[in-house]
């Protein structure tokens, strides 16, 4: 009788942050692939567009006039999802129509001035700075009692909606606890209740004595595919000491914090030679909701490109209408992205 080899066979994985399970089904990629295969053109981009919205000097949207700043630089954004003066308000018809008002604040982080530079093309003490903005930033919107959530993230690339190629992030800080911070909270406060440690000090710890997959580590951070990840080269940089949000981090870590963020997203240039989109995002502890004593700093890396510049993973079928799915297992992703140079290549 053939012995059970998760990584063969299908099977499905528990994901410890969301207590949600994903299928695994790894003998898929077996199959012949008969999708198209192609690299994209040149990204050649200059260092400043007289267009762009977010290049020093230049008119916004709304009027506004950039300053000719030379580090990293943020603003409200002229077209917030979330509004600070959305007057209270809701909807309930016999339990089955529900809705609330949500105040928010959203700002938008220009990571550099230079229109032409993402993440692993800026110099390391380049990302320390955008990491000092976001902690400042975090530190102001957190003082404004009426928020309980900030979410710092970035969308990168066209293909993940990204309106403007220059490079930058975004602030949403809003009223209540998103949908995936709510899962989070809660599993996470079980196993500190339960273990006395934060749950993800012990599987950072798990996963570094493990070492498969890993992608890169130092002092401070590890990167790794997670066991449960979803997306193809999906992967999250968790900090090695229980720490619940950015202010609490020291000088020393922030510096590591730069420099795994500039090797890993090196890597997932590497990958295909083009500059890799994603979607990323750091879960810090909410504010102004008591204490978290379980929460534990990490950042979620979500790109969608599967075997090309161009070959996308969708959530479609069995993924929208059951739950998430995956061919290529986490330990092979993790591989790939491991054997990478930590520095951009082309």
């Amino acid at each position: 009788m053939t012995a059970f080899d998760f990584k063969e066979h299908p099977h499905t994985r528990f994901n410890q942050l969301t207590g949600e399970w994903i299928l695994v089904s790894p003998h898929r990629t077996k199959r012949p692939w008969q999708g198209k295969v192609e690299s994209l053109p040149a990204d050649n981009r200059p260092a400043y567009d007289p267009k762009c919205y977010l290049c020093p000097g230049n008119t916004r949207a709304d009027g506004s006039v950039n300053p000719d700043y030379t580090d990293s630089f943020v603003f409200t954004n002229d077209y917030s999802a979330l509004l600070q003066d959305t007057p209270e308000g809701g909807l309930d018809v016999e339990g089955l129509l529900q809705a609330k008002s949500e105040k928010g604040i959203c700002r938008v982080i220009s990571f550099s001035p230079d229109h032409s530079l993402t993440l692993p093309q800026l110099p390391v003490e380049g990302i320390e700075k955008v990491i000092e903005l976001w902690t400042r930033e975090f530190i102001d919107l957190s003082s404004n009692k009426d928020i309980r959530y900030i979410q710092i993230f970035e969308n990168k690339g066209e293909i993940m909606g990204c309106s403007n190629p220059h490079p930058h992030g975004q602030i949403w800080a809003q009223a209540s606890l998103p949908l995936e911070i709510s899962k989070e909270t809660a599993r996470q406060a079980a196993y500190f209740q339960e273990k006395g440690k934060s749950l993800l000090s012990d599987y950072a710890e798990l996963e570094c004595k493990l070492g498969e997959r890993v992608v890169v580590e130092n002092e401070h951070f590890v990167a790794v595919v997670p066991f449960w990840a979803v997306w193809p080269f999906e992967t999250m940089i968790i900090s090695k000491r229980h720490v619940p949000a950015l202010p609490e981090f020291t000088v020393e870590e922030r510096k590591a914090m730069a420099s795994i963020l500039k090797k890993l997203t090196a890597k997932y240039d590497n990958l295909f030679e083009v500059s890799f989109p994603y979607s990323a995002g750091m879960h810090q502890a909410p504010v102004n909701d008591g204490p978290h004593p379980g929460w534990h700093w990490h950042m979620h890396f979500y790109p969608p490109l599967l075997r090309s510049a161009t070959v996308k993973k969708f959530m479609v079928g069995y993924e929208m209408l059951a739950n998430p799915q995956r061919d290529v297992t986490a330990e092979w992703a993790a591989e790939r992205l491991r054997a990478l140079p930590e520095e951009r290549t082309f």
